[in-house]
């Protein structure tokens, strides 16, 4: 019996203190099931021969050509790719520093709206943007067909809603920071990426009624977190 309850003396019902990485994937499977398909396209492009490659990302593009042909493909394809394998490290540490957080404190189910809902209106809005000016004659018709892949606008969102994660002051340099962060480019370039990045850094924002009865964790601080 003794040496039963010491092997045991390492865990607890909420998580598994003796292996800690395995414990952090476990809370958060959405995040890295997403991170791990992203990997596998990754891959896929560093491994393509030329011409490959950039089909590949076209047809998985979410731009005006693919909505209108294969909308349903063009938006839940494009949150599984990335233009510039060579990203992926960043990539994978963006998700456990935004994604992981998030998906832990409210729920894979919450979580997976927050993003979803921000991907596909910032995706659809900015889009619709880009059709505007097209036939406004501000940008070229080449833009129709430009590759709009990535998970940049789930991030944003979740980048977002984390703000409610902090406690206060440390809540307000936060979003000051995100802020900063997004608005400086928008001001400086204008372009629809820019502006789907808003978006969902917006809705992110908007989803504080998900964030209701999932309060900061004063004894455990920031630092936990």
């Amino acid at each position: 019996m003794p040496t039963e309850a010491s092997g045991n003396s390492g865990t607890s019902p909420g998580g598994e203190p003796s292996r800690p990485i395995r414990s952090w994937v476990r809370s958060s499977p959405g995040t890295h099931l997403w991170l791990l398909v992203i990997a596998i396209t990754s891959l896929v492009i560093a491994l393509s021969p030329e011409g490959l490659d950039t089909y590949l990302l076209h047809r998985n593009s979410s731009n005006l050509h693919q909505l209108a042909h294969h909308p349903l493909r063009a938006l839940l394809g494009s949150a599984f790719w990335i233009e510039d394998p060579a990203g992926l490290l960043l990539y994978a540490v963006l998700f456990e520093v935004l994604h992981a957080p998030v998906e832990r404190w409210l729920g894979t189910a919450k979580w997976l709206f927050t993003v979803a809902t921000a991907h596909i209106a910032a995706t659809l809005i900015s889009q619709q943007v880009v059709l505007v000016a097209i036939r406004l004659h501000d940008v070229p018709r080449s833009m129709a067909h430009v590759v709009d892949i990535g998970v940049s606008y789930g991030l944003a969102a979740s980048a977002g809603i984390l703000t409610y994660r902090l406690a206060r002051p440390w809540r307000w340099l936060y979003l000051a920071a995100v802020l900063a962060f997004f608005l400086v480019p928008f001001a400086a370039d204008r372009t629809y990426t820019d502006l789907g990045h808003l978006i969902s850094l917006a809705i992110g924002l908007a989803c504080y009624p998900l964030t209701r009865g999932k309060p900061f964790d004063r004894e455990r601080g920031p630092a936990a977190h």
